[in-house]
């Protein structure tokens, strides 16, 4: 059974790391020069991501069955694990849906680029917005309520 009591700093900090993998997911879509200098402290990281073949499934994988599935991790780190994963499949998926769209439309009305972009850069700020936020109610020890994802993953960390 999972330990719900209160959390200690390491709980905490070991709750904040899932959050790079949205954070990765996005590097993407940062359309502006600006944006992309967030990822420069982690350009080591995202090249051994991309390094290894595969790599995104396997950390999944292992964060899913090793973490979330497993019931002797705290409960608190759980749910913020799920919570990170599920926030990267909601990236994977919108820039897949995005590029889907940029095939289709080739002969649409609106710019399609234009469109792609805009759309890029919400989904950016959307998953970066709340990822920070994620991590920053981690470290304080809290569980982050976004509307949909934090109802599934509590749901799929129950007890």
């Amino acid at each position: 059974m999972a330990w719900r009591g209160g959390t200690t700093v390491q709980h905490r900090l070991l709750s904040c790391l899932p959050y790079l993998l949205p954070f990765i997911e996005v590097q993407n879509f940062a359309q502006l020069p600006l944006l992309r200098s967030l990822y420069l402290p982690f350009i080591p990281v995202i090249q051994l991501y991309y390094a290894i073949p595969f790599g995104s499934l396997i950390i999944f994988f292992a964060l899913y069955l090793l973490v979330v599935r497993n019931e002797k991790v705290q409960h608190f780190v759980r749910f913020h694990t799920l919570q990170a994963l599920l926030l990267s499949i909601f990236a994977y998926l919108c820039g897949a849906i995005l590029d889907l769209i940029g095939i289709v439309q080739e002969g649409a009305s609106i710019s399609v680029p234009l469109f792609q972009s805009v759309m890029f850069t919400l989904i950016f700020l959307a998953v970066v917005g709340a990822s920070i936020y994620s991590v920053v109610q981690a470290v304080r020890g809290l569980y982050t309520e976004i509307p949909l994802i934090s109802q599934a993953a509590y749901s799929g960390t129950r007890d």
